[in-house]
């Protein structure tokens, strides 16, 4: 019987936990025990770092990007740019059911009156789908992000999916962060310099003035500060981020 997720997750924490974010991946990326996995980009302001790091160690894998269909131009243009320079080899752009779209959202302004709703049927739904048939997903989290990541796992069982979440930036900083894109001279995202350092979708992200948090910018004026995808005894939740996830 093959073994469940809880199992494989420790045992790969016990071989690859305390390596480095390359190293890491490239023993896990190799390992039976991880199996079939992809990078979930959101192509945010570090998401360079983590597609950065697999073209080189993994070219093969597959990056999923979910296009919610209100993003920023400057989003899309910049996940075009970054295909083309890290030569992404098996990028898969995932869209929103267009039917559930119709029914639901036709005139496109769901995000005003039930914003959890619309990253439901935009974003976590088509994420879900798209992970159909993958054993785990690499995500770009980190233990800085929030209270509730301190103790985050280099590798973690995903309840209720049976699917392996591997994180190997759970260790860095956000100077890491700059460092590396620095270091390998990676095109940065547009909107950073702009004043955008969390990026979601456009109608939902505003600048972010001086001296204010980091993700003061998103969902400005509404109850709701939320953002990720993550199982937590089956079920869906979104946990708080400080930063781009992805």
């Amino acid at each position: 019987m093959p073994l469940d997720a809880s199992t494989r997750a420790e045992g790969l924490n016990a071989r690859y936990g305390e390596l480095s974010a390359g190293r890491m991946l490239g023993g896990a990326l190799s390992d039976p025990a991880l199996g079939k996995v992809a990078l979930v980009s959101s192509f945010g302001a570090d998401s360079v770092v983590l597609l950065h790091m697999v073209s080189q160690i993994a070219p093969d894998t597959p990056v999923l990007f979910i296009d919610t269909l209100m993003l920023f131009p400057e989003t899309l243009a910049y996940q075009r740019e970054l295909a083309e320079t890290l030569d992404l080899r098996d990028l898969r752009v995932i869209t929103p059911n267009r039917n559930a779209l119709f029914n639901q959202d036709p005139d496109a302004l769901l995000h005003r009156a039930r914003p959890d709703d619309c990253c439901n049927l935009r974003k976590t739904l088509p994420l879900a789908g798209a992970l159909d048939g993958f054993d785990g997903w690499i995500t770009g989290r980190k233990r800085f992000q929030t209270d509730t990541r301190e103790g985050l796992a280099a590798f973690e069982a995903e309840d209720g999916t049976g699917r392996i979440k591997l994180n190997p930036l759970a260790g860095w900083s956000a100077q890491d962060v700059a460092t590396y894109i620095d270091r390998h001279a990676l095109p940065r995202h547009p909107l950073v310099s702009r004043g955008y350092p969390s990026i979601g979708c456009m109608p939902c992200t505003s600048r972010v003035e001086a001296g204010e948090d980091i993700r003061a910018g998103r969902w400005r004026g509404q109850d709701k500060t939320e953002c990720g995808i993550h199982f937590i005894g089956g079920r869906v939740v979104r946990g708080a981020l400080r930063e781009d996830a992805a």
